[in-house]
């Protein structure tokens, strides 16, 4: 058992999650984005092991067969690519040359973002150097890029996309909203409602749990004991 704000939760192995959240009827897709945006490609290789170890499946053979296809399933296969081709060291030069990349496919022009544009550089990037590729975005033109796509005809793709960065970018207030949601909607699912999403930030890089219980009481006006029903 973990401890997170002074409470228990079990911890399930992240293979044992990405196995349950493909089993369901409808696919858990932010458990398995959670996954591969919050850990380091060392840890998603062991996962990868573990999984293959524990099923007797590949996983990336297993994400890439999902029928019907979807966005977020695009966006996963891109960041399986990510973590092959991982390298430690970060470039400002290329994350200024992708921030424009992203600008001229979609959200300098009329219409939606170029979806191979996109999957191009996450499969080809870290998630330290997407990070930074993004503050680059905001710091050259201004504003945060999920609000530049929110101003075009946004779909699917780009809806998951959001999620994504959000995620990836903004991860105290992108598990503080998971939260929130559960506790409004009254979700108690399969993946172990809301206390799994504790456990998921917790093993996140870089999330600091204390600021996901501060948004939570200032922008939600929740404790963390109200936000998983105890």
């Amino acid at each position: 058992m973990e401890m997170l704000g002074g409470l228990d939760y079990s911890q399930p192995s992240d293979a044992v999650v990405v196995r349950k959240a493909l089993e369901q009827r409808d696919t858990n897709y932010q458990a398995v984005v959670e996954i591969f945006v919050g850990r380091k490609s060392c840890q998603i290789l062991l996962m990868k092991q573990d999984y293959g170890a524990r099923f007797r499946r590949q996983m990336d053979q297993d994400i890439i067969n999902i029928e019907p296809p979807h966005p977020y399933q695009k966006i996963i296969v891109a960041l399986m690519a990510s973590h092959k081709a991982h390298h430690a060291d970060v470039s400002q030069h290329i994350a200024k040359c992708d921030a424009m990349r992203l600008y001229e496919s979609g959200v300098g022009k009329s219409g939606r973002i170029d979806e191979a544009v996109v999957l191009e550089i996450l499969s080809k990037r870290s998630i330290p150097q997407l990070k930074l590729m993004f503050s680059c975005y905001k710091h050259i033109y201004g504003h945060d890029y999920t609000k530049s796509l929110k101003k075009e005809n946004s779909g699917e793709f780009e809806d998951a996309f959001r999620s994504v960065i959000k995620c990836m970018c903004s991860p105290a207030k992108y598990y503080a909203k998971r939260l929130q949601s559960r506790k409004i909607k009254g979700l108690e699912s399969s993946d172990g409602g809301a206390s799994s999403t504790m456990v998921m930030a917790s093993r996140a890089a870089g999330v600091d749990l204390d600021e996901i219980v501060r948004v939570l009481r200032k922008k939600y006006g929740l404790e963390l004991r109200e936000a998983i029903n105890l």
